[in-house]
């Protein structure tokens, strides 16, 4: 038997954002989310398929200059506690 795979049938790495009240107002949780977005989209166009939820704590939205790094820490420990590397 000869089984052909094609990049459709993998199915896709896909990152879910979860921002609550407690980040802020409507505004400030959108913001996040955009900057989540912007974070995720390198290590989803390199990572094995995966599915990922990225909840933001408070501080995302108060320390803006903190969260590429914190970000890119949490994908990596992510991914290495799946036993997958990118």
């Amino acid at each position: 038997m000869v089984v052909h795979a094609h990049l459709s049938d993998v199915p896709p790495t896909r990152v879910g954002f979860v921002v609550s009240k407690s980040v802020g107002n409507a505004v400030v949780r959108n913001r996040v989310k955009r900057r989540l977005r912007h974070l995720a989209r390198p290590g989803v166009e390199t990572s094995p398929p995966v599915s990922v939820v990225v909840r933001a704590l408070p501080a995302a939205a108060s320390r803006p200059a903190e969260l590429p790094g914190d970000f890119a820490s949490a994908w990596s420990e992510a991914l290495e506690r799946l036993g997958v590397r990118p």
